[in-house]
């Protein structure tokens, strides 16, 4: 029995789906079974991460536990002692390239996750772990740019030629399911990026393909695009913007880290961001189109 923290995510939800192609019992953990949409198969557990004890109970008879940061936040020890208690052998995490950079570089840590804490605690938790370094996700092109590509064929923002090595989603999965199904991965940190390493300017050339108009991005300065953000909605802290902008910044004119561990790994070529941009053309599109 594997149990999936945050089933409903990008990375949960393809990985609930490739686990049980494998074969795999599963318990997915939700705020909201009633609207998770999970499948059938999937054994639907109420509860918070972030509380380990809502989950207790659903820890028992677990052998795998795909531990991921943001719906755990602050409790990793907490919910780590609860697994080892709980009988469970093996932890796959998710973290990030940029593990130990310093801290005003991670604008995950005004998302509440601390990728440093949760690989130090992974290392003295006493059970098998794996810890999954992940570059840009791919899907972050939704909330920074989806709005504006529905509404016209330009999209404004700063450090065009910025550069980041997008991953899909779905190679994030595969290699979480390699790392709870087999033993190849255990006490290992691979670093999994997307193929290639692509400018701001090129991302959004690519998404104009994908969806057969032709898109280009214009960049204006950082304080321009931060009000921009603000003002259609962005659902996170100014800060965050701020160290978003300080790292495309830093990022500017130079290649960006890419490796070989996603093929190393699933024995296949890592995912492109244009199958990627392929792959989820209904969110850039406009609904009438």
């Amino acid at each position: 029995m594997i149990l999936v923290t945050g089933a409903t995510g990008n990375i949960g939800r393809p990985l609930i789906d490739l686990l049980y192609s494998q074969g795999a019992r599963i318990r997915g953990v939700t705020r909201s079974p009633r609207t998770a949409a999970l499948p059938a198969h999937v054994e639907v557990i109420e509860g918070n991460p972030s509380r380990p004890d809502t989950i207790s109970s659903a820890l028992r008879g677990v052998t795998g536990l795909f531990f991921n940061p943001l719906a755990v936040q602050s409790a990793i020890g907490e919910l780590l002692a609860l697994a080892r208690e709980q009988g469970v052998k093996r932890v796959v995490a998710l973290s990030a390239t940029n593990v130990d950079d310093d801290p005003a570089d991670q604008p995950s840590r005004m998302r509440g996750v601390n990728h440093k804490a949760v690989e130090e605690a992974l290392s003295q938790c006493g059970l098998e772990w794996v810890a999954l370094r992940i570059s840009v996700y791919a899907t972050n092109s939704i909330a920074l740019w989806a709005a504006q590509v529905r509404a016209n064929d330009v999209v404004y923002g700063p450090y065009a030629a910025s550069a980041s090595s997008p991953i899909h989603e779905l190679d994030v999965a595969a290699v979480a399911a390699r790392a709870l199904l087999t033993d190849e991965l255990v006490g290992t940190r691979p670093l999994l990026t997307g193929p290639q390493s692509l400018t701001q300017e090129q991302m959004v050339g690519i998404l104009g393909d994908a969806i057969g108009r032709p898109l280009r991005y214009q960049e204006i300065p950082p304080e321009a695009a931060k009000r921009a953000m603000i003002e259609r909605g962005f659902p996170f802290p100014e800060e965050l913007i701020d160290r978003l902008h300080a790292l495309l910044a830093k990022a500017v004119g130079q290649p960006a880290l890419t490796t070989n561990d996603v093929e190393t790994i699933l024995g296949r070529p890592a995912l492109t961001y244009a199958q990627w941009a392929t792959s989820h053309t209904d969110a850039f599109r406009a609904a009438s189109s």
